[in-house]
């Protein structure tokens, strides 16, 4: 029995290299056994690296459930919050979590109406890490309450004591923005999913996971009227995510920009927040991507090609971040406001001047490097300025929410803020919570969306993007 080979044609100038060749096993007839055989396969022979990082993402989740715990026993005196900064690494966490999430709905929705066909392989992975770091943000503002237990209050359930929540809180504005953003990506992902769990349903070995496949993919029998629908049901969902890119970060702009506070008093803040999303987010998909294509051996359907248009819109995004840093200074300057002038003095060369100048390597300076196509292509070094551009985005909503807060308008009232080991343990405990769910993602969800992938191989090869070559025979 002769296998097929899946060769991309390779222009001259460019240097052959293992992720040009999807390789024996990766034509259309058998994406589905490549995809499926990492959840089928027993977890003896799961990689390695895969039960190292899972060991240390659930190590670190236990960190943030004792991290919790003290909180509420204590209260939120144990974080390094004071008056006047009362805003401290709860928020700064918050707004970097929602970031990371933006990515997932750009790939899947924006990108599929615009039909760009790399987002294929990608996009699953995308939505899945939508979903777990938008479950991180919202736990902040939630614990940053003083009262977790009372945060139903924020909803406008009916009750007898006609309390009802203050419709001009921003507060209550990230409550219906992030609630709805979060259902619609989850429904979103688990409509992409249907055909691919019907797909596990039919070449399952065992009945308990025939059952399971079989409820998730919700009678799914690949009929013509079954993919009309569904096709219809993801546009429209779709079209209604694409609005929420762009309306959910924007609402988390105005919890500082519908303030007086120097520094978050300025218009810019909504395409800023938006852009700076998004760069965050594509980072963060670079970072989780190179390792799992590696440990899964997915290099033949996760390729170069993904990669490089990724680290492509990072870099685009990169530079709306950089002109939004510029108008922030420029404004500064411009409006001849005294408090916007000294606000954007401290941040340079007050006590956390440090923070600004690691802001300002990490988002605009290193990422430069991008634009070189060796660099885009070196697997390590865009790893490695995905890193830092999340390290990056972190800083720069310390920047925003610390710098602003800690010197305002009386110097009576000036203060500095001093994370504690609690403040640290929370946020990095809610790093061990996105990874361990990332984690248990690709290993037993199909990281990929194999209907789309064979879609796309099929297409590529009618159009001549692909070449089939006969291999020979085993043993010959």
């Amino acid at each position: 029995m002769k296998t097929e080979e899946v060769v991309r044609p390779i222009p001259p100038d460019i240097d052959p290299g293992p992720d040009h060749v999807l390789g024996p096993g990766h034509d259309i007839a058998t994406v589905t056994d490549r995809i499926s055989g990492v959840i089928y396969q027993p977890l003896a022979k799961t990689p390695k690296p895969w039960f190292f990082a899972f060991a240390a993402a659930f190590a670190l989740l236990q960190l943030l459930l004792i991290a919790a715990a003290w909180l509420f026993y204590k209260g939120v005196g144990v974080w390094g919050i004071v008056i006047p900064i009362a805003w401290g690494f709860a928020i700064v966490n918050f707004v970097w979590w929602i970031g990371i999430g933006h990515a997932g709905t750009l790939i899947s929705a924006i990108l599929l109406l615009l039909k760009q066909d790399w987002r294929t392989s990608i996009n699953r992975f995308s939505e899945a890490m939508t979903l777990f770091a938008v479950a991180c943000a919202g736990m902040f503002p939630i614990l940053h309450l003083g009262r977790p237990w009372l945060a139903y209050w924020l909803l406008p359930y009916p009750n007898s004591m006609w309390l009802w929540p203050q419709p001009r809180s921003p507060l209550l504005w990230d409550v219906f923005a992030v609630s709805t953003y979060a259902t619609v990506s989850l429904l979103f992902w688990l409509t992409g999913l249907v055909p691919d769990f019907a797909t596990m349903r039919d070449t399952s070995k065992h009945q308990w996971q025939r059952v399971l496949f079989g409820m998730l993919s919700l009678g799914w029998r690949g009929s013509a009227k079954h993919w009309s629908r569904y096709q219809m049901a993801y546009l429209i969902l779709a079209g209604l995510s694409t609005p929420l890119v762009v309306s959910v970060h924007t609402v988390v702009s105005f919890d500082f920009a519908i303030s007086i506070l120097p520094g978050w008093h300025t218009t810019i803040f909504p395409p800023y927040f938006v852009a700076g999303a998004i760069y965050s987010g594509f980072a963060m998909v670079i970072t989780l991507a190179i390792p799992t294509r590696k440990w899964f051996h997915m290099e033949g359907l996760i390729t170069m090609r993904h990669l490089e248009a990724a680290a492509k819109v990072m870099l685009g995004t990169g530079l709306i971040v950089a002109y939004g840093y510029a108008m922030e200074a420029f404004i500064s300057w411009y409006s001849g406001n005294p408090y916007e002038s000294f606000m954007y003095w401290n941040r340079m060369t007050g006590p956390y001047w440090w923070s600004y100048v690691m802001l300002i390597s990490c988002n605009i300076a290193i990422p430069q490097l991008l634009w070189i196509r060796k660099v885009r292509l070196n697997l390590t070094a865009l790893f490695i300025i995905s890193i830092i551009v999340n390290v990056g985005m972190w800083l720069e909503r310390f920047v925003i929410v610390i710098t602003s807060l800690h010197r305002d308008f009386l110097p009576s009232s000036w203060g500095m803020y001093y994370p504690t080991i609690w403040d640290w343990a929370t946020f990095i405990g809610t790093i061990g919570l996105f990874t361990t769910l990332m984690w248990l993602f690709v290993r037993f969800v199909p990281m990929l969306a194999m209907f789309e992938v064979r879609e796309d191989l099929h297409h590529m090869q009618h159009t001549g993007a692909y070449e089939v070559k006969p291999l020979p025979a085993h043993g010959d």
